[in-house]
């Protein structure tokens, strides 16, 4: 049987269809590479711009408790009569409330008027404080510039949470939240040192060497954040109008890329309403209890090691402020190492995990050993596991919430419940109890055995409900396609 005139025809075509089909493929693959090898190039510049001047103004947070911390060995402490009762605990905590009442305030402005006007104003205004306290008399005048300096530093670290979660997809967010955390504990280390060098000013131009630290930092400060105008970028979607930085389809391309791993690259007007509606998300408090048990290991650290060195340790007072920095610098190898393994085979609660289960070896060796290098091997343990848990806890917390609203509410929150750690951290380490200060002690091991229970809770939640996702059972964070990382 002879066949149809069309089936001959249609045969003639398949050839031709196919060889069709394979010559697109190869044009395909060419622009798929092309826009990869783009989307590097963005990457690499975001990461060059972003986390650098990001890891600058996040050390300011603790530019404050290395200066503070180092003056309380000096002269400062009787300078000022803050060695009586609680008063320096209470310019610790005093500190932390002011920044708390202004957490969620500050982060809104930082999306509602861009970052680089808003972290521009914190930064300069954290420097004119700075600057001031060299010049105070008493306690109480101390007292009234840690408040305005806890409100001048308040959006700081929520809102670049929340302005890297914006840049990088959910794959890539923990390295970049380890690298600004690398520059926060190097500019810290190196402000240990710097303070060294200024302590040995003392009696130059009638200033004591705790007041030296307060003017020079303050004026490295003030500079900092005049560079700041220039050097900070914007938001995916106003990237171009950053100085120097992407072009228009620059900026386009890094938005889109955001928009599809998550699809929430633009925020909806703001109301207060949209802020406050995501208070009902059980999750949020979770993502703060860990916040709240981080920081009170993190307080009592920073701004008590050159006391445990000096008091515990019986270090004099300039190794004690040179030996409060080397720990820092180590701490930067968990962190990279750690977020690297975190984010290339999305880990997040083991990491926090692990790291905790190093704290509180170092812990171990802080407390219950005799010997002075044992225990000064434990602060690095210590401090190399809570900043390295940092990068963790603000990778696992903006991996699992959708919506930029949602991302500055539950960026304040966190931080929030990290400043009322520190709070409780700053009346841990009780100078009676010195040289083992066992209530410090037992309070940082513990407080990690929790995180280790909330991260536990945390993983079961997650992956029954990416059960159920997968089931088509349940929408998650009312983004369909989207599931929770663990």
């Amino acid at each position: 049987m002879q066949k149809s005139t069309a089936a001959q025809e249609s045969e003639e075509l398949v050839p031709e269809v196919q060889n069709v089909s394979e010559e697109r493929e190869p044009v395909l693959d060419q622009h798929k590479n092309d826009r990869e090898a783009l989307e590097r190039r963005i990457r690499l510049k975001v990461d060059l711009r972003l986390c650098s001047i990001a890891g600058i103004l996040c050390s300011l947070n603790l530019l404050d408790s290395g200066v503070i911390s180092s003056a309380s060995v000096t002269s400062m402490l009787s300078d000022l009569h803050l060695d009586q009762g609680n008063r320096y605990s209470v310019s610790i905590f005093i500190f932390t409330i002011a920044s708390i009442a202004f957490q969620l305030p500050s982060t809104i402005a930082v999306r509602t008027f861009g970052p680089r006007i808003w972290f521009t104003v914190m930064t300069i205004s954290f420097g004119v404080v700075t600057l001031c306290t060299a010049f105070v008399q008493s306690w109480r005048q101390m007292i009234a510039l840690r408040i305005l300096l806890g409100m001048a530093m308040s959006g700081v670290y929520p809102g670049l949470t929340v302005l890297i979660s914006t840049w990088y997809t959910r794959r890539e967010q923990q390295l970049r939240f380890a690298l600004m955390q690398s520059g926060e504990v190097i500019v810290l280390a190196t402000g240990g040192i710097v303070n060294f060098g200024l302590n040995r000013l003392d009696g130059r131009s009638g200033l004591r060497g705790w007041q030296w630290m307060f003017l020079v930092q303050g004026l490295i400060t003030v500079v900092i954040g005049v560079g700041t105008f220039w050097w900070m970028v914007d938001f995916p979607e106003n990237a171009a109008s950053s100085w120097r930085f992407l072009s228009e389809e620059e900026s386009r391309i890094a938005a889109a890329r955001i928009q599809r791993d998550r699809g929430d690259v633009q925020a909806d007007t703001f109301a207060w309403g949209k802020v406050l509606r995501h208070a009902r998300d059980a999750k949020v408090y979770g993502f703060c209890t860990l916040y709240f048990l981080q920081n009170l290991v993190s307080t009592s650290l920073s701004y008590f090691l050159p006391i445990i060195l000096q008091g515990g340790m019986g270090f004099s007072t300039d190794k004690s402020i040179l030996l409060s920095a080397p720990p820092y610098y180590y701490a930067v190898i968990p962190a990279i190492l750690s977020s690297y393994v975190g984010d290339k085979f999305q880990l997040r609660g083991l990491v926090i995990t692990f790291n905790s289960i190093c704290l509180i070896a170092g812990f171990c060796m802080l407390g219950f050993t005799d010997q002075v290098a044992v225990r000064y091997i434990g602060t690095y343990l210590a401090t190399g596991a809570y900043v390295a848990n940092w990068a963790a806890m603000a990778t696992y917390q903006s991996n699992n919430i959708v919506g930029q609203w949602k991302r500055v509410f539950t960026a304040a929150a966190v931080t929030a419940f990290n400043g009322a750690g520190g709070i409780a951290g700053s009346f841990i380490v009780r100078q009676p109890e010195a040289p083992r200060y066992m209530t410090a002690i037992w309070v940082s091991i513990g407080s990690h055995i929790l995180i280790i229970g909330c991260v536990g809770c945390f993983s079961a939640y997650f992956y029954m409900a990416n059960q159920r996702q997968r089931m088509g059972k349940k929408v998650i964070e009312g983004t369909e396609g989207f599931r929770f990382t663990y």
